[in-house]
């Protein structure tokens, strides 16, 4: 069975930047399984695994529009040390909630000066050119309750 809409999708991958550094892989552990068409992984993978199937390796290469996006100089921010109330010490890398007029936002802090501290609302992986090695691992056919809920249930799955 080939990759298309509403198939559901289990895949070996490892994900590398440009200097060849390994930033994920599924080695070692289960593959990577989604409902295809969901959008449930980054856009620009999902459309070159369309038309593939069992077995099939290939290695792919997604731009940032197509994967985490461009970074975005506007959600970079300096905020008061004293917005991190209840938390001792704040370092660079360590990731919080931030409430936004949008909503929740990741953000990690990537510097502290004094009563400074910088914080990035950008995907760590935001701008970057991801490129991946995937062996498809299995393709079939998503039960009805799958693509009703729009992820995949079961083993890789979510559990209910």
């Amino acid at each position: 069975m080939q990759i298309a809409q509403n198939s559901v999708v289990a895949f070996h991958y490892t994900l590398t930047n440009d200097a060849g550094e390994v930033l994920d892989s599924s080695e070692g552990r289960e593959p990577l399984t989604y409902l295809h068409g969901s959008g449930n992984i980054i856009p620009g993978l999902e459309k070159k695994l369309e038309g593939h199937q069992d077995g099939d390796k290939l290695q792919v290469s997604v731009a940032p529009e197509e994967g985490y996006g461009e970074n975005q100089p506007a959600l970079v921010q300096e905020v008061p040390r004293d917005a991190f109330q209840g938390v001792e010490s704040v370092e660079p890398g360590m990731q919080f909630q931030a409430q936004t007029q949008g909503g929740p936002l990741m953000v990690t802090v990537t510097k502290v000066e004094g009563d400074t501290v910088t914080v990035d609302g950008n995907h760590p992986l935001a701008g970057q050119k991801l490129n991946f090695d995937v062996e498809i691992a299995e393709v079939r056919e998503a039960t009805e309750e799958e693509v009703e809920h729009g992820h995949v249930h079961g083993e890789g799955g979510h559990q209910h």
